[in-house]
């Protein structure tokens, strides 16, 4: 599904990503860990299209991505959501679902301006969302403003809006931020549901038990570089993790 090929990412003097190889599986979950500052964002950031990366390749699907905008990605099948919400607060919650389907509509700007054939293609945008809303448990929210949800909705709200765009690939970057364990509890859920939709999912967690629980795949990062990688059961005990996460002794 993903093939991220000696990806490299500076910002001047400084590596952000370092040589790092990931290769994803068709409908698995993989997961990207390590300490803040590891270089984690920045590999998701290469990857949809927000860096350019400065060596190495990326293929989605067995297709370079080099040259293609984030938009492009899209429509291609790929979708992310960001740690720091960013959803359309004075929008209702169905609406913001809506907002992803964009990228499958045909009605260009002037179609929709004089609803010249665009409003079958509206409705099937409508019901479209709606299904996405019942799948996520928003279905009671789709008329309440985004801002005025709980935030652990607000985070199902923003995997609703990327599942819209119907991704092949959900990059998900640390989906139980700020939650409590009742709201990771419902996040765990719902991505594990979206993998039984066939979905192949990458995402980055801090959460290790999230990690532990649902992962089939982890790798972990640390100062850009690729340390470790395997089943988790295996990552968790690898030494150079446990140095990376908790340091050693003197």
């Amino acid at each position: 599904m993903l093939a991220v090929k000696g990806v490299t990412k500076r910002f001047g003097s400084l590596v952000a990503v370092s040589e790092v190889d990931v290769y994803l599986e068709p409908g698995t979950i993989h997961a990207i860990i390590g300490p803040n500052g590891a270089g984690k964002t920045t590999l998701f950031n290469c990857v949809t299209g927000l860096h350019t990366h400065d060596e190495g390749s990326i293929l989605f699907k067995g297709r370079p991505l080099e040259g293609l905008k984030s938009h492009e990605r899209v429509r291609l099948g790929m979708s992310r959501t960001f740690q720091n919400i960013r959803l359309f607060s004075q929008m209702t919650v169905l609406e913001n679902v809506m907002v992803g389907r964009h990228c499958r509509t045909r009605a260009g700007l002037l179609r929709m301006f004089f609803r010249l054939g665009a409003l079958p293609e509206e409705r099937a945008i409508r019901a479209r969302a709606e299904e996405i809303l019942a799948f996520i448990g928003l279905s009671h929210r789709r008329d309440a403003a985004a801002a005025t949800i709980p935030f652990g909705e607000q985070r199902r709200l923003e995997i609703a809006r990327a599942l819209s765009t119907d991704p092949d690939l959900l990059l998900l970057d640390e989906p139980t931020s700020g939650m409590n364990p009742r709201e990771t509890e419902e996040i765990d859920e719902v991505i594990t549901n979206i993998r039984a939709l066939g979905k192949t999912i990458l995402l980055i967690e801090h959460d290790m038990s999230v990690v532990m629980k649902i992962s089939d795949v982890v790798t972990v990062l640390n100062f850009g570089v690729k340390i470790a990688e395997g089943p988790p059961r295996i990552v968790q005990k690898d030494p150079r993790v446990i140095e990376a996460y908790l340091g050693t002794e003197d």
